[in-house]
């Protein structure tokens, strides 16, 4: 993360925050837009973009010009990715993280339209259930994840799990993944 002056630095939370796959759901209310496919989610067509948008908050952000220069090489590499929420050509929401094994690391997440990072956010964990992921970290605890199971784990439990997750042959993308209805 950047800091107030833009200096880089890594964090390691103790505790971690995760959210484990097989505890995630959906609301009711979040389950009635999803079905009612207000929402075409693309994937990893708008990377920069969603990065932008969630650097963009009036109470400043820590994702600086050369954390975005990172993320946007971990994209190109194959290992960064963003889930978009759309509506006709407007990209109303979305996340970004990074891939790497059965693991997903969330960054970030912004919205401009109620429930559109929601809608992104299930279909991230779909994506990730469907190619045999195991975890999503999230790093720090919210009010607004933890609506979705998410759980704060010890370090050692983290890095255990972690070194379970980054050891599988997971992919998150196929070069060929089309766009969908939610």
């Amino acid at each position: 993360m950047a800091d107030e002056f833009g200096d880089i630095r890594w964090l390691s939370p103790d505790p971690r925050a995760i959210i484990e796959l097989d505890r995630c759901h959906p609301s009711r209310s979040l389950r009635s837009v999803i079905g009612r496919k207000k929402f075409e989610i693309r994937i990893d067509s708008a990377f920069e973009r969603v990065m932008s948008a969630c650097a963009d908050r009036p109470d400043g952000t820590w994702i600086s010009h050369e954390i975005l220069q990172a993320y946007t090489e971990l994209h190109r590499l194959g290992f960064g990715h963003s889930v978009e929420s759309w509506q006709g050509n407007e990209m109303v929401g979305g996340l970004y993280g990074v891939a790497i094994g059965g693991a997903f690391f969330g960054e970030s997440m912004f919205h401009r339209v109620t429930d559109a990072s929601k809608v992104a956010l299930m279909y991230l964990v779909e994506q990730m259930r469907n190619r045999g992921m195991i975890f999503l970290d999230i790093q720090f605890m919210t009010d607004h994840l933890r609506q979705f199971g998410a759980v704060e784990i010890p370090r050692r439990d983290y890095l255990r799990r972690l070194q379970n997750a980054i050891e599988l042959d997971c992919t998150f993308v196929d070069a060929d993944a089309l766009p969908r209805s939610c």
